[in-house]
């Protein structure tokens, strides 16, 4: 999802028209741009030529190459606390408005926060994740705003010491879009509450306050403006989103909100490495730094942070994506395959079971990313939910690797293992299965395919050799799939080209 959207921003020209207002009309607003009045008596006196639009296309095909993007991405991750960050009221997506809540959450007076510790273990995690430098001494603060779903009339966030600043996040680009490995840096994760959430009625006459997402714990992730398009700003929330899963933290799920993005785009001519003045355009009022009074939250005591409390979280970190993805470099696989299988953890999981078992990683890279990824594609299931299990995905390709059954075989057992489960060697034998390799007995049904087909015969022996093909298929369909393919080819060709 994060792809879809960030792919798709693009620079426009929009500076250059003259005059652009919005205008509201029922409740929405609408985009409009005039000329001014001098420009208008201008365009009636003058005749519009085909030269003068020409030459105005190609300013405004010109802009585009002669500047670039300057892309900055601030983040919202909802953490996966099983309570609130200061009060002990649980958050479930679509549980009905207002059926979470506690007089914390209402703001009501009198009603003290008291730290959730989970929001502070999962802040070092994603800080020490992201290679940021850590506050051991930090704190939270007062951010004072007025909006209705936001019942205290402030948040309680971090301004002045985050808990983590100066980090990085290491992002490999899709071959499909130019490949390469990309360093985008982070200014600074810190932690805060969210806001309630208003329900707008559909003739716009009145809104609804739930507060149940009142005071569920966030970290705000601020990059650097590292990135110079869509494909970048995409692939760094793709990768933010597959860091967080990875470490458990959230699950990053963007249509619940639990993963939000908030883009700011410039643009900048091509080769300068300082940033201009900033030319905005107003399309709402926002409260300014000096309107949100920032003090030290009274209510809760300063996050002072060990180095013992820090070391034990850092020990206790999975293998993040990028470790993973250079890990399976070097097993030489390639960067499509490895860009695959690192982008879901459970997965990637999957894949290395498999390995420890013994199996080859080309193969069981090429059988999760083909048959058992178009299953769980068809039947709309994730790798947790098939019954397929890593033991038996590398007990199949050792059946084939040595010759127990063939390849064709093998993705019949694949697809009932995946469906129904059980073992293969219970389906090998209870369906007769075992490849047949007695190079008697195939060639015996090669004579029999050939004395069956004398026509065919004929043609082959006259130029058509890519009815090969054909009898290879008759002999496999005597067989029902177990003759050997190597031993039958071999065979097989002796006999087509016997003058006998």
């Amino acid at each position: 999802m994060a792809s879809t959207i960030f792919r798709s921003l693009q620079v426009q020209p929009f500076l250059l028209y003259p005059a652009t207002f919005l205008r509201r009309r029922n409740g929405v607003f609408h985009l409009t741009t005039k000329a001014t009045q001098s420009q208008a008596d201008t365009q009636q006196r003058q005749p519009q030529s085909k030269v003068s639009t020409s030459t105005q296309s190609k300013k405004l095909d010109k802009i585009p190459k002669d500047y670039e993007a300057i892309i900055g991405i601030e983040t919202h991750v909802q953490l996966s606390t099983l309570t609130k960050a200061f009060c002990g009221c649980p958050y479930n997506y679509g549980s009905p408005p207002n059926s979470s809540i506690c007089p914390i959450c209402m703001g009501l007076p009198g009603a003290l926060p008291v730290l959730n510790s989970k929001v502070i273990e999962f802040a070092v995690k994603l800080g020490l994740a992201l290679n940021c430098n850590l506050a051991f001494n930090s704190k939270f603060d007062r951010k004072q705003y007025f909006y209705p779903d936001l019942p205290k009339g402030y948040q309680i966030s971090q301004f002045d010491v985050p808990i983590a600043t100066a980090g990085f996040l290491d992002v490999d680009i899709p071959v499909e879009f130019g490949g390469g490995h990309k360093r985008f840096g982070i200014t600074r994760v810190h932690m805060e509450e969210d806001a309630g959430k208003l329900l707008h009625a559909e003739n716009g006459n009145y809104s609804q306050v739930d507060l149940n997402r009142a005071g569920v714990p966030l970290l705000e992730i601020v990059s650097e403006p590292d990135m110079r398009n869509g494909i970048e700003a995409a692939e760094y929330a793709a990768e933010l989103q597959r860091l967080v899963r990875y470490l458990g933290v959230s699950n990053g799920n963007m249509q619940e909100g639990s993963l939000r993005c908030d883009v700011n785009v410039s643009i900048r001519p091509i080769g300068q490495s300082k940033f201009g003045t900033k030319r905005t355009i107003t399309m709402r009022k926002k409260e300014g730094l000096a309107d949100y009074r920032y003090f030290p939250e009274p209510d809760l005591p300063a996050v002072i942070l060990s180095q013992e409390y820090v070391d034990a979280i850092k020990n206790s970190l999975p293998e993040l994506p990028e470790i993973k993805r250079r890990r399976y470099e070097q097993m030489g696989l390639s960067m499509q395959d490895v860009l695959f299988l690192a982008n879901d953890k459970n997965i990637a999981d999957f894949f290395d079971a498999t390995l420890a078992k013994g199996a080859d990683p080309k193969l069981v890279a090429n059988w999760i990313m083909s048959d058992i990824a178009a299953f769980m594609k068809n039947e709309k299931l994730t790798i947790s939910e098939i019954k397929l299990t890593p033991e038996e995905l590398s007990e199949l390709i050792a059946s084939i690797k040595g010759g127990t059954i063939s390849g064709k075989i093998g993705k019949e057992i694949l697809f009932e293992l995946l469906a129904k489960g059980g073992t293969v060697k219970e389906l090998i034998e209870k369906k007769d299965l075992v490849q047949i390799l007695d190079p008697v007995e195939i060639e015996k049904m090669v004579d029999k395919v050939i004395a069956e087909n004398p026509k065919q015969l004929e043609q082959y022996r006259g130029g058509k050799t890519k009815l090969q093909g054909f009898f290879a298929g008759q002999v496999m369909k005597l067989s029902k799939g177990k003759a050997n393919p190597g031993l039958l080819n071999k065979i097989l060709l002796e006999k087509l080209n016997s003058k006998s």
